[in-house]
């Protein structure tokens, strides 16, 4: 009998049950945007959350995203690319290295993060600011969810995993599938886990599928 597949995660695929990890609150904080080079955007809820706002204000802006799926939604919303990490925010400080420090960025993000990236641009020099335009909070979902033992458990952010374990263990005899080593470093010690050789989901799933 094959496992089941346990999707955490705020998309969804046709090959798993699909548990919505997180619920978005999104904010609209006062931001005057022509003072700004670059932007950084690093999900696709802050281009969600970029709805509330003028889009002349800042579409002309272009942006370092986090990842190739986080650059074709700000496209499709009509942003400019400036360049793509490789899913990683650590990823992005060879991207802002190459610009003068006096280059003003601006950071547009959750209210909880994983990545210290910025802090560490600034440590060497770096012009970032910051707003926080949405904060994540654990679903209903993924708080009453209950998971057969020897399950396929996929786990696409550090913040899954927090609200996963708040109720529940994962078991030796789960398959662990994380969608990138950020999100690895929030399971508990002695679980054995796998990485997807790509960041996205689809790719999570096809090795919870083999």
């Amino acid at each position: 009998m094959p496992k089941k597949i346990y999707l955490f995660a705020t998309s969804k695929s046709e090959h798993a049950i699909n548990v919505k990890s997180l619920d978005v609150r999104f904010l609209k904080p006062d931001i005057d945007f022509s003072g700004y080079d670059h932007l950084i955007i690093t999900s696709k809820q802050t281009v969600k959350a970029l709805e509330q706002y003028e889009k002349s204000d800042f579409i002309n802006i272009s942006a370092l995203c986090v990842s190739v799926k986080t650059a074709n939604t700000y496209k499709e919303f009509g942003g400019k690319i400036l360049a793509i990490g490789d899913g990683y925010g650590d990823s992005l400080t060879k991207y802002i290295q190459e610009y003068p420090k006096e280059t003003k960025w601006l950071y547009l993000r959750a209210e909880l993060i994983a990545s210290d990236f910025v802090q560490k641009s600034r440590d060497e020099g770096y012009l970032i600011d910051e707003e926080i335009l949405y904060v994540s909070e654990c679903s209903q979902e993924i708080l009453d969810v209950r998971v057969n033992d020897n399950s396929a458990l996929i786990f696409t952010s550090p913040s899954s995993i927090e609200c996963f374990l708040k109720n529940n263990s994962i078991h030796p005899d789960a398959k662990v599938i994380v969608i990138g080593k950020t999100t690895a470093n929030l399971l508990p010690d002695g679980v054995k886990y796998t990485i997807s050789e790509n960041t996205s989901i689809e790719s999570c799933i096809e090795l919870a599928l083999k």
